[in-house]
């Protein structure tokens, strides 16, 4: 009777333990992004899930889902504070999280990725991290969306008087619109998703986003010309929500070293994909011209003392960003 009691003691056990391995094993890391295949968002979201997986090492495996198969960013902004998403990738949206996110708004604020780095070391990991924070968000890494330029169908864009009345798809940001409206734009915040019918059928004239995100999206198929304008460069966020303190803390760790590493990753490629994808929108037909940067700065001005008034801390912030160029 002994034998069978201590017999079935160990079985439990056994069997407990491997109940507890299968649940490790079965934790599945949904992440989540709108950018399409060949984006900059794909490529530093499939290296990110590919360093995890090799060090999570069975304790959990990080999932990446790409072309908003899990939604639009306010749809996936929503499922992170539900906890039904674990991590995403948003980027302009962030400005209607929390006001400080809108200081990648402002045009012309970002000299180039050597200046970026300096940013995000220096000022914005306290700032901005703070700030996702008080929303009930958790940013583990700051990746690239990268400098954005614009396309349309009317005509080639050299200052800011060309945009006048052109129907511009922007992302989901209070302060682009107000800036694309300084510049005589019709502007209109729209889902990534759905701009490629937008500009299609001529319900929008078009849109401005990084070359990467235009060329993977296709814009060249349905815009006639490309300005190379930088207005703004947009950072992403790799952002956790509700499920993040569910999360195993060694499962954590590894995520947040292996989102930082890729930092540097994602500034490398984004680099690259701006010096490679010129030639394949020329292959295309597209007419491309660089913008008057100098008549766009001076016609920033008002954007950004309307910044300084509006954004509790502006001021300081953009301060602070000049300092480190």
């Amino acid at each position: 009777m002994k034998f069978i009691k201590t017999t079935l003691a160990a079985t439990v056990v056994a069997f407990s333990m491997q109940a507890v391995s299968a649940t490790a094993a079965e934790i599945e890391i949904k992440f989540g992004h709108v950018g399409g295949p060949g984006s900059l968002f794909e490529k530093s979201a499939n290296e990110f899930v590919r360093l995890a997986n090799e060090r999570l090492e069975g304790q959990a495996n990080v999932a990446a889902y790409g072309s908003s198969q899990l939604g639009t960013d306010s749809q996936m902004l929503n499922k992170l504070k539900l906890g039904t998403l674990d991590l995403a990738l948003p980027s302009s949206i962030m400005s209607s999280v929390a006001p400080e996110f809108s200081l990648f708004e402002m045009p012309y604020l970002i000299e180039d990725r050597d200046h970026m780095r300096r940013v995000r070391d220096d000022f914005l990991r306290d700032t901005l991290y703070e700030a996702a924070e008080s929303k009930n968000y958790k940013i583990i890494g700051i990746w690239e969306n990268g400098f954005r330029q614009i396309t349309n169908n009317v005509r080639p864009i050299n200052v800011p008087a060309d945009l006048e009345g052109i129907k511009l798809r922007t992302p989901n940001g209070v302060w682009r619109v107000e800036m694309f409206k300084s510049y005589g734009a019709n502007p209109a915040p729209m889902a990534l998703s759905e701009a490629f019918v937008a500009l299609q059928t001529g319900a929008m004239d078009g849109q401005e986003n990084p070359l990467v995100q235009i060329y993977s999206q296709r814009f060249q198929e349905v815009q006639d010309y490309l300005s190379l304008s930088n207005h703004v460069y947009t950072p992403a966020y790799v952002l956790a929500g509700a499920s993040w303190n569910r999360l195993p803390e060694e499962v954590r760790k590894v995520l947040v070293e292996t989102a930082e590493e890729v930092e540097s990753y994602a500034l490398e490629q984004g680099a690259e994909l701006d010096d490679s994808l010129l030639a394949e929108f020329e292959e295309a037909g597209m007419k491309i011209n660089k913008v008057n940067t100098k008549a766009f700065v001076e016609g920033s001005t008002g954007i950004y003392e309307k910044f300084g008034n509006e954004v509790e801390g502006g001021k300081e912030m953009i301060e602070k960003v000049d300092a480190l160029r």
